[in-house]
């Protein structure tokens, strides 16, 4: 492919250089170094001049030193004269934070909008917004793709008596997801409804849905603290559901998690490697993975050719 340069910051290199072999190209040279006092130096060590950048930098780790690392590589492509430049964000920074749910509450999900679009990036690629009113918050074309075709590929590859399961959802904001899932594979739904005393930590669940002697799928698109799930999967095995798996787009494993998932009753969480996790699969040996490599690849080299990247939302590239 010519007149293209994909770059890759220092959150997630591994999924960059997976991209990188898929497109059959090699990641372009920079340094991304701190000096000092911890300002944020980068250096681009080859020239972009009209050609297409693409920077691989997912909102994950230390959050806010990546997201500085993506602002600082894009502006310094841009002021190097690059025809375009895509930022390439697996799962996007401060996605949760997409609205003003309370008094005096920032939307820093448009904040981070304003700086990437500011910095100079002329378009995104990203995954599974947690909301979808977030491409809403950018003046140049965000493209959101979707893990629903590589998890419904891993459920009829991987996980037993699929055609007998019914895939849940963790709570009633995931229920179009699941059901779309549910709607292709032609199997059951049931969402659990739950109540939280503050953020982070749920104060009771209800099942809606019968899960009695079947297998049980539960869908979502972040795995944070894991709690939710952890419960969600009690109550599952409670109401009859001969086993449990999680399926995940964005496996953060924050905090206690990884204990959590061991003490759970889940058979396996399955995550897509859009934030980086074989350290933690060390720990916990019920963490699965689901490549997305071969999506973005395709996306990018749909994108660098003009071509439409709408037959990513259903399909995964062979």
């Amino acid at each position: 492919m010519s007149n293209i340069k994909l770059f890759s910051g220092n959150s997630h290199p591994d999924l960059a250089a997976r991209i990188a072999a898929r497109l059959g190209t090699e990641l372009g040279a920079v340094t991304v170094k701190k000096f000092a006092n911890n300002e944020t130096g980068v250096e681009i060590k080859e020239s972009v001049r009209d050609e297409d950048v693409y920077i691989v930098q997912s909102g994950s780790g230390d959050v806010n030193d990546n997201l500085m690392e993506l602002l600082i590589m894009i502006n310094a492509c841009k002021i190097a004269s690059a025809r375009r430049v895509t930022a390439v964000i697996p799962s996007f920074p401060y996605a949760r934070q997409d609205k003003k749910d309370k008094s005096r509450a920032p939307i820093s999900a448009k904040l981070v909008a304003n700086m990437l679009t500011v910095a100079g990036a002329d378009h995104i690629i990203t995954m599974d917004l947690h909301a979808s009113q977030i491409q809403g918050f950018f003046d140049v074309p965000v493209d959101n793709l979707y893990a629903e075709p590589a998890v419904i590929k891993y459920i009829t590859e991987n996980i037993p008596q699929w055609q007998s399961s019914v895939i849940v959802s963790p709570d009633a904001g995931g229920a179009k997801r699941v059901t779309s899932i549910a709607d292709r594979l032609n199997t059951d739904f049931a969402l659990i409804h739950k109540e939280r005393k503050k953020a982070n930590e749920v104060a009771s669940m209800v099942l809606v849905g019968d899960v009695t002697g079947k297998p049980a799928i539960l869908v979502d698109d972040i795995a944070d603290t894991c709690g939710t799930l952890a419960l969600a999967a009690q109550k599952l095995f409670e109401a009859g559901a001969t086993s449990v798996f999680a399926i995940v787009t964005h496996g953060i494993f924050s905090g206690k998690a990884l204990q959590i998932l061991n003490d759970s009753r889940l058979n396996a969480i399955i995550v897509t490697n859009t934030i980086p996790h074989e350290d933690k699969k060390q720990i916990c040996d019920r963490i699965k993975t689901i490549d997305v490599a071969p999506i973005f690849a395709e996306a990018i080299r749909r994108t660098h050719n003009g071509e439409s990247v709408s037959y990513l939302f259903k399909n995964v590239p062979l």
